[in-house]
């Protein structure tokens, strides 16, 4: 199932779909969502996120072991470097092995100081390339300190993130690079909502890629798609999140929809991510979808 799904990221379409387990002991309610829908049909696998914002959620390991036995489709499990250290990284990773959680997203994590729980720490011993380089000691059936295993786990699949867009470009390909020399199959973006910023991301990656040879060469870039259909949304996007470029033309459209009520500013919203949708498939049809949960906004999408 899992070496199914690297196959199609590399070989084909593929289409992936976030999912945020909530504050609560249970993800009962994203699954029969899910199930209703039928979106387990219209995707290749699922991703978990892990505490996003430092806020309390359900666990991203257990959130993907319950998605992945309910659909038979992997689920990507985001592991956060912010609130673990190396003990508890290769702890969380053989637990998954057990279950065939195999496809992990390496995340440095929001910053602690944000958290919702009262004097939270960080536990920020490196950044996510350090997941990576674990992932790939378990790989070679050794824990990080060289240990051997008595049991080499089954083969993991390290993911990584990377920014959509920067005012230079070439730190963008630098930080590609270093995770595809970590060892990263796929680097998922933040979400793209311009054509020529897609352009321009599909040909640093290729750059960076392009140094490699083997495995590493093998390596595929994801697109993040993010529907927006509120002038709030994208005028947040565009001010406070570091790594996003909104076209000015996007938060216009939506601001002249937005005086005539809230189902004009949806329909508007909702066309310029229809048409931005299409756009990715025809460019790189590798997407990452992130809704926030609003998955009937998915399904319309993929409709």
């Amino acid at each position: 199932m899992i070496e199914a799904l690297i196959q199609k990221l590399r070989t084909g379409p593929y289409v992936s779909l976030e999912t945020t387990p909530g504050h609560a002991p249970s993800i009962e309610n994203i699954i029969q969502k899910i199930e209703r829908l039928g979106l387990h049909k219209k995707v290749d696998a699922f991703s978990t996120t892990d505490n996003p914002l430092a806020k309390l959620k359900y666990s991203a390991l257990f959130g993907a072991l319950r998605l992945q036995e309910r659909f038979n489709k992997p689920v990507i499990a985001t592991m956060s470097m912010r609130d673990r250290n190396k003990l508890a990284l290769q702890s969380d990773l053989l637990g998954a092995n057990d279950f065939d959680v195999r496809t992990i997203l390496a995340l440095t994590g929001d910053p602690a100081k944000i958290s919702d729980q009262p004097n939270t720490k960080g536990c920020f011993e490196a950044d996510s390339t350090l997941l990576l380089d674990i992932i790939k000691c378990f790989n070679a059936g050794i824990d990080y300190a060289g240990k051997e295993f008595s049991l080499k786990p089954k083969k993991i699949y390290p993911f990584a993130v990377s920014n959509a867009y920067a005012k230079n470009p070439k730190t963008l390909q630098k930080k590609m690079r270093k995770k595809i020399e970590h060892g990263a199959v796929g680097i998922i973006t933040q979400p793209v909502f311009d054509p020529q910023n897609i352009i321009r991301l599909l040909e640093l990656f290729e750059e960076a890629k392009g140094e490699f040879g083997g495995e590493r060469a093998k390596a595929q870039l994801i697109l993040g798609f993010f529907p927006i259909t509120k002038l709030k949304t994208a005028q947040f996007l565009a001010s406070h999140v570091p790594g996003i470029n909104v076209p000015r033309f996007w938060i216009d459209e939506l601001y002249k929809a937005h005086k005539d009520g809230e189902k004009k500013e949806f329909d508007v919203g909702f066309e310029l991510s229809k048409e931005l949708f299409g756009k990715i498939k025809e460019l790189h049809p590798k997407i990452h979808i992130m809704t926030a949960n609003r998955f009937e906004l998915a399904d319309a999408i993929l409709d």
